[in-house]
């Protein structure tokens, strides 16, 4: 298998989960999993749970989940084109073994360069979208990476501190009480990082900051990448902990260390409440209230609430 990366920049490794970090990699090469053949025949063979379709219009609250409705892989393609579709196939390397494969070379080519970055829980996404596609604010809870394929995006990305990330939106997002959209303002923009993404580019920034992403031209394929470290999972048992104390113990946590007698309470309290099953989960399911159509101005059309279908996850 081709190398992922030629190179990694020392300086780029130095800069690795503290700044926002742009690399070049080969994946754009990789013909056999990227062409419209490949993709078309992932669309049509994915299990259900792992394939989310989606659309959206300029209303950020106007969007939904789409059935494909047993269209040819190729069909949905075409709806993808002349669209507002968004396709992504979730943790795509249990579906296919030449992308656990892809994801495995991509750690140890990182890992390989970076002797101190450990991971572990890596997951694979393939993005699928139209040129006029677009993802709304929200902030990922594992390390992330956005590697373009085919297309270009833009991406901003925010500061991980309130007010664009309050403390409360990612506690109950670890505690999986709620979805990881947040409150936006058009003013947050004043303050962010916008980069472009081409083919051949791969874009990393440091933990839990905002984001959002437009497609600017051309038919888009990406892939996500999402992993943990210790780094990370202690920074979750801190946000849980902290989660617990605002919401069950009524007390507004005063620290966010990743160390201390404080941190360690946090991580008993986080462990012990996680076994008793206490905390009540939100229960994710997804509505499919449109189906593809590749001859709709959209791609897609509404169903009739008799026909829509509920997935659940």
């Amino acid at each position: 298998m081709p190398p992922v990366f030629d190179t990694i920049p020392p300086n780029d490794i130095r800069l690795w989960g503290r700044q926002t970090v742009k690399l070049r990699h080969n994946l754009a090469q990789r013909d056999d999993l990227f062409s419209d053949e490949s993709l078309a025949k992932l669309v049509e063979t994915v299990p259900v749970e792992r394939i989310d379709i989606t659309t959206m219009e300029d209303d950020p609250s106007i969007w939904g989940h789409v059935d494909r409705a047993e269209q040819p892989g190729a069909k949905v393609l075409d709806a993808v084109r002349g669209g507002r579709v968004w396709i992504n196939l979730i943790a795509i390397e249990k579906a296919d073994p030449r992308f656990a494969d892809l994801l495995a070379q991509m750690y140890d080519e990182l890992e390989g360069a970076m002797p101190d970055f450990k991971t572990f829980k890596r997951k694979l996404g393939l993005l699928i979208s139209s040129p006029t596609a677009r993802v709304y604010y929200h902030f990922d809870v594992p390390g992330q990476g956005l590697w373009q394929i085919r297309g270009r995006k833009r991406i901003w990305i925010y500061p991980a501190t309130e007010p664009f990330l309050p403390p409360t939106g990612v506690e109950n997002v670890v505690r999986s009480v709620s979805t990881e959209e947040l409150d936006y303002q058009p003013w947050f923009d004043d303050y962010a990082e916008v980069i472009d993404l081409e083919p051949g580019e791969m874009l990393h920034w440091s933990l839990n900051r905002p984001h959002r992403v437009s497609n600017l031209d051309g038919f888009s394929v990406s892939l996500t990448t999402e992993h943990w470290t210790s780094e990370i999972r202690r920074s979750y048992a801190m946000h849980y902990g902290n989660g617990i104390l605002r919401n069950k113990a009524h007390w507004t946590p005063r620290s966010s260390s990743l160390d201390g007698p404080a941190f360690w309470a946090k991580v008993g309290m986080t462990a012990a409440w996680r076994k008793t099953g206490m905390e009540k989960k939100h229960t994710y399911q997804r509505l499919l209230s449109y189906k593809v159509d590749p001859d709709a101005p959209l791609g897609v059309v509404p169903l009739d609430a008799k026909d829509q279908v509920v997935v659940k996850l």
